[in-house]
């Protein structure tokens, strides 16, 4: 079955017509090969739609096309690679949540083809999904064509369903020689990202359930938590990164106190450094599964002291949060924070913590503040009726409960210093100011 279904990148790609919709997975599961053999085809097709999400670049089908007469690229949530393509107008966003990416996909979406790298094929006749676990599955099985591209360099995941893909629901196989595996550094803590881990550390217990987003905060905080005196920690989360392996490597992650698969970590995607994939490796210790799963908001409930760590970009007085976007510029997506704000609320002594520096310089080296007095067309994340915890440098609150005038007072003293007289004039003409919080 194998060698009657083996393709060369090129043949398999003939199956693609003008018109279609192509689908990439995501992160490791880009089809690096295909994408080469399609972006030839270019002068043939027009109005090929490819929908993706997280990859690290270079889409070959974009980079080729520049007016997008034939390749039209679209992507579920932004990588620093895409969000740059978008800078230039080649690649549009498609607003979701995790948990109902795939679910999306059964009910409403059309894939015409389907591909996405695998590890090579067991004795069983089964291909690993890797990294892309928690998605790839679930669209392939939309696709009404399926070709899956053997990169020998991807590891390996274990799981507990949705991690495989068997030959029989294969049409093509392809093969060849790939690159190493893409590179997500861990950058270096600045004294801001350490002053937020320090107050979120004093509100996690022993025993806590962890999940950290995409971005150097949350990695900050896993390393730092490695060098704390917390014990008996878990991972349950949408993306398995170097914090988890800092915690492992301290004896910090055994997952004991779990209510969902105890001692499993749980997770659908990973990427970082080379000692992720190397920590996901056939690590029976690390479960891969379907998002719609590992981010329910039910099951996240479901596990007592469950800690939700995410960045965001900024905050107005009223609590909203975007975590996406600087006005109408697209910069990530929503992903899974709102899926586990929700998730960590509902759980029995959880907590979702959403964290931001205090300011950011731009091009100009103008100074900014993160929290503003509204919002000028950026995209919100998490509405303020699910705003929990926010942190920055300068300290930690919880709005839950709160009035306008609360939050806006629990805010600004967390703002940086030189913009807080600013946001309290604001804040008078918005009618949010009931007292100046001048001591």
């Amino acid at each position: 079955m194998y060698r009657e279904k083996l393709r060369t990148p090129d043949q398999a790609v003939q199956v693609v017509k003008s018109g279609d919709w192509v689908d990439y997975s995501t992160n490791m599961g880009f089809p690096v090969l295909l994408d080469q053999a399609l972006a030839k085809r270019k002068e043939e097709l027009t109005d090929v739609k490819i929908r993706g999400n997280l990859i690290f670049g270079p889409i070959q089908t974009v980079e080729c096309d520049p007016e997008r007469e034939h390749f039209i690229y679209n992507s579920w949530h932004c990588s620093a690679y895409e969000r740059k393509l978008g800078d230039r107008g080649l690649c549009n966003f498609i607003p979701m949540i995790f948990r109902n990416l795939v679910p999306y996909y059964r009910a409403f979406l059309t894939v015409n083809v389907g591909m996405v790298s695998v590890c090579p094929m067991d004795e069983h006749g089964w291909f690993n999904l890797s990294g892309a676990s928690g998605v790839a599955k679930g669209i392939l099985e939309t696709a009404d064509v399926v070709i899956v591209e053997v990169n020998e360099r991807l590891p390996k995941v274990c799981g507990g369903y949705g991690q495989a893909i068997h030959i029989s629901d294969v049409d093509y196989i392809v093969e060849g020689d790939h690159d190493p595996l893409p590179v997500i550094p861990v950058s270096e803590p600045t004294d801001a990202d350490r002053k937020v881990a320090e107050e979120i550390i004093k509100l996690i217990p022993d025993g806590a359930t962890l999940q950290f987003g995409i971005g150097g905060m949350p990695n900050t905080l896993g390393m730092m938590l490695a060098e704390s005196d917390l014990k008996d920690l878990g991972m349950h989360t949408e993306l398995a990164s170097d914090a988890y392996v800092a915690l492992d490597e301290a004896g910090k992650l055994t997952n004991k106190k779990k209510r969902f698969l105890p001692g499993t970590g749980v997770t659908g995607m990973a990427f970082g450094t080379e000692k992720v994939y190397q920590w996901v490796n056939e690590n029976p210790g690390v479960a891969f599964m379907p998002l719609e799963r590992v981010n329910s908001p039910e099951i996240i409930g479901e596990i007592d002291n469950m800690i939700s760590i995410n960045n965001c970009i900024a905050v107005d007085l009223y609590g909203q949060v975007s975590a996406e976007s600087v006005g109408a510029r697209q910069i990530s997506g929503t992903g899974g924070q709102l899926d586990y704000l929700t998730g960590a609320a509902m759980s029995r002594g959880g907590k979702a913590f959403v964290c931001m520096t205090s300011t950011f310089t731009d091009k100009e080296g103008v100074v900014h503040s993160r929290i503003r007095p509204t919002f000028q067309g950026d995209i919100v994340t998490d509405p303020r009726s699910q705003a929990y915890y926010l942190v920055t440098e300068y300290g930690l609150v919880n709005l839950v409960g709160k009035t306008t005038w609360e939050r806006a007072e629990m805010l600004i003293s967390i703002a940086h210093p030189d913009f807080r007289d600013r946001l309290i004039k604001d804040a008078e003409k918005l009618g949010l100011w009931r007292r100046s919080n001048k001591r």
